[in-house]
């Protein structure tokens, strides 16, 4: 567990977002095929949740579970099938989930796809994974075999995933957001897949954005963000941050 002051805002004035009345949020970074750290951050989440007694609680994934990692399978099964009893559950879309998609219906993505983890979720799912510079029979072989090795509820709960959430003063999306546009106008690709645009602002969005993809060895805590992908893949960290009322911490694998 890692306790933070909140930064303060310009003129020294100390930041405070709040949660609803009564609501304590609990947000997870990246997990990127990580079943593992999944169960033991799901753990610590319950835990601390128990000793707290919120009359609501809500867990927001913030996307980016398959790829990567070795159980990506294993992730959206635990997601479907044992959600954290009492908690109203939001998942998120990450851009893996959306290449993941695509390549389902286009192999012109085989190459990115493959790179940045995709090797790993067909293995997951028992298709063999062809190298990304693979010729087209290939692909096409791991399209169809991963076609037929996804259940259909898992293709539903990836085609399902939300693209943003808000609670009182946070908002939760899985990359950032474009600093001078309204949340409500947003781009899905910018939500998706933004990075420097987002993360050297200095600008006010509206809310404390709360996201992930942009990987840092420790939270980052901004006056305006907080980004919590620790790169459970590689690091072993998967982090959640918890907030209610005013008050806030993480929670760490």
């Amino acid at each position: 567990m890692i306790g933070r002051l909140f930064p303060s805002s310009e003129g020294g004035a100390p930041a405070a977002p709040a949660t609803p009345r009564g609501t304590r949020l609990y947000a997870i970074g990246d997990i990127h095929g990580r079943d593992d750290l999944l169960a033991q951050l799901t753990l610590l989440v319950h835990e601390d949740a128990y000793r707290r007694k919120a009359p609501r609680n809500v867990v927001i994934y913030l996307g980016d579970y398959v790829d990567r990692g070795p159980d990506s399978r294993a992730v959206i099964e635990r997601l479907l099938r044992a959600p954290l009893p009492g908690f109203e559950s939001v998942h998120l879309k990450g851009n893996h989930e959306d290449f993941m998609l695509r390549f389902l219906d286009d192999i012109g993505v085989a190459s990115g796809w493959l790179t940045y983890g995709g090797m790993e979720t067909l293995e997951s799912y028992g298709v063999e994974a062809p190298s990304p510079h693979a010729p087209p029979a290939e692909l096409l072989r791991a399209q169809e075999g991963l076609r037929r090795a996804l259940p259909q509820e898992h293709l539903g709960f990836l085609r399902g995933l939300r693209l943003s959430h808000e609670e009182g003063d946070y908002a939760f999306v899985h990359a950032g957001v474009r600093p001078g546009v309204p949340f409500a106008a947003q781009r899905a690709d910018d939500m998706l897949w933004i990075r420097d645009e987002f993360l050297q602002s200095q600008a006010s969005f509206g809310r404390v954005v709360v996201h992930g993809h942009s990987i840092t060895s420790d939270p980052d805590v901004r006056t305006n963000r907080i980004g919590i992908d620790t790169g459970a893949f590689a690091s072993g960290r998967l982090t959640a941050l918890v907030a209610e009322g005013t008050e806030w911490y993480f929670l760490q694998t």
